[in-house]
């Protein structure tokens, strides 16, 4: 479903290496090096197994001199986090992301990724979700009319990051304490992280006395301002809200941010609620491909991540709570025989279903019982099966048998995947 909006949006698929040269992952992912796996250095260059898929995306536009691409990617990414297999985070997980890379007119292509991560959060009914948007030149300029020092910038924003996780008093006392930030400038801070809200906030931020002397914040508001009008004629400004409290901890990012969350829909008696933090995100980062550049050239790009094991985690929960079944093959229709020495006619007849493109099973065993074989049926969600014993032989036909209604009727051989294929078109 993911791969098939970003096809519909007029994305090309790419595939990178899992691993690249350290120094290229280092130097992009400031406070998160340490969640680099570093691959043992065996007498050549130091390498890295990747740690998200943006950086080599990266990589490749500037060693392919490439200036403009739409790409979508799904791959392997490693963290050395501590995982929480409870939420849905692993070590090793699968990012789907989608970058539009290129010089265009402001804020088009930014609203197009927002549209995205919509129609896919809508399209597999999670539920209701929000997207929380700011943009990293706000967030500059906030610190800077604070009275944040510029060579703090990244740590406090990589502290502002955590404000999901923990409350505003722990991340102030991270600022304070651990990063000798003044209590009244961490104060200040606190009074922005607090806002959010939608356009009006928007307009709000441009009547600030402090943040409206600030370029870069004029900068992001103006930018801001645009993109909501771009969502609101995509019809989905009511699912964005601009959150100064949002942050993204990579330090490429260098304009809109932003992050999907599952909202809380309050759990009945006995269910758990599910917490899993942001199921997508993304942003602008527009000076990451000349960092791989040798002559430093720009390339302006901005894109999404989906988190898809946490989506997994979710859709399991649900189908658990409803007692649905996860079906982990396709299986269309199982070969059976109710009598011994058939195990012949079952190879003839499972051969002729899977040259005719039909996805077919059979127990391998010479003599099974009837009863094994449909129970194997309906615990595997089977639709399914043909039946082949001495009295169809005589006749010339073979059962079919429908799993879920037990009914059975009599086909003549030669029309048996005819009539397969048919029913399997009507389901």
């Amino acid at each position: 479903m993911v791969v098939s909006c970003f096809k519909r949006h007029g994305a090309k698929g790419l595939d990178t290496p899992a691993f690249e040269l350290k120094e290229m992952l280092t130097e992009k992912c400031g406070e998160n090096f340490g969640l680099i796996y570093d691959l043992k250095d065996q007498g050549g260059e130091l390498l890295s197994l990747r740690y998200d898929l943006t950086v080599p995306f990266a990589r490749y536009l500037a060693m392919n001199k490439l200036k403009k691409m739409k790409r979508y990617q799904v791959g392997k990414v490693w963290r050395r986090e501590s995982p929480t297999i409870a939420q849905g985070r692993y070590r090793e997980f699968c990012q789907c992301d989608f970058d539009i890379a290129g010089q265009f007119d402001p804020m088009i292509p930014d609203a197009e990724c927002l549209k995205i991560i919509c129609e896919i959060l809508s399209g597999l009914q999670l539920g209701d979700f929000l997207i929380k948007v700011n943009d990293r030149r706000i967030i500059d300029g906030i610190f800077a009319v604070c009275g944040v020092p510029e060579s703090k910038f990244r740590a406090i924003c990589a502290s502002m990051d955590k404000l999901d996780k923990m409350s505003w008093k722990d991340v102030r006392h991270e600022m304070v304490a651990k990063k000798g930030l003044a209590p009244e400038v961490a104060d200040q801070i606190g009074d922005y992280v607090k806002c959010h809200g939608g356009i009006s906030l928007v307009e709000q931020m441009f009547q600030d006395p402090r943040l409206s002397q600030n370029k870069q914040a004029l900068e992001g508001l103006t930018d801001l301002k645009l993109l909501f009008e771009y969502l609101t004629l995509f019809g989905i400004s009511e699912k964005i809200s601009f959150d100064l409290s949002l942050a993204r901890g990579l330090d490429y990012y260098t304009g809109v941010i932003y992050e999907a969350v599952l909202l809380q829909t309050a759990a009945k008696a006995g269910e758990e609620s599910l917490n899993v933090g942001s199921v997508a995100a993304g942003g602008r980062y527009d000076e990451l491909v000349a960092m791989f550049d040798p002559k430093g050239h720009k390339v302006p790009c901005v894109g999404l991540s989906i988190g898809v094991e946490r989506i997994f985690y979710i859709m399991e929960q649900k189908m658990k709570a409803s007692g649905e079944k996860v079906r982990t093959t396709e299986t269309q229709v199982f070969v059976a025989t109710p009598q011994k020495n058939f195990l012949q006619e079952r190879l003839k007849l499972i051969a002729e279903l899977w040259d005719s493109g039909i996805k077919a099973e059979m127990l391998y065993k010479n003599n099974p019982k009837l009863l094994t074989q449909l129970h194997y049926c309906e615990n595997m969600g089977i639709p399914l099966v043909v039946i082949i014993g001495e009295q169809e032989q005589k006749e010339g036909v073979i059962k079919l048998r429908s799993v879920p209604s037990r009914e059975e009727v009599a086909i003549k051989r030669e029309n048996l995947v005819a009539e397969i294929q048919k029913r399997l078109s009507e389901s």
